[in-house]
């Protein structure tokens, strides 16, 4: 099992929706979203850059998440990109020295 394809079932899982709704919501046919969402989750086949930045737009997480190898790296991933502008520059700021 990919990273992606493993990131992607953890995150649909945590996010309660079910492989159909989000394959919808991130604009594939209802017709077919269960079937490639299911693709995508078992390793079949590999979304091309576009459609995991819509996969990651409904879960609310970065599209980087789903290629972090490192569990720690993509927990912190997501922490940032749900935080503020304001926190976010914050974490910068004590990042580079700056605070």
């Amino acid at each position: 099992m990919s990273t992606f394809s493993k990131r992607l079932k953890e995150a649909r899982k945590a996010a309660g929706i079910s492989q159909e709704q989000l394959g919808i919501e991130a604009g594939i046919e209802p017709a077919s979203a269960s079937a490639r969402m299911n693709q995508y989750e078992k390793d079949k086949h590999v979304p091309n850059p576009e459609m995991v930045r819509q996969i990651a737009a409904v879960l609310r997480l970065p599209a980087s998440y789903f290629y972090s190898e490192d569990d720690e790296e993509a927990r912190l991933l997501v922490a940032f990109y749900r935080m503020s502008g304001k926190e976010r520059a914050r974490v910068m700021g004590a990042v580079v020295g700056e605070e």
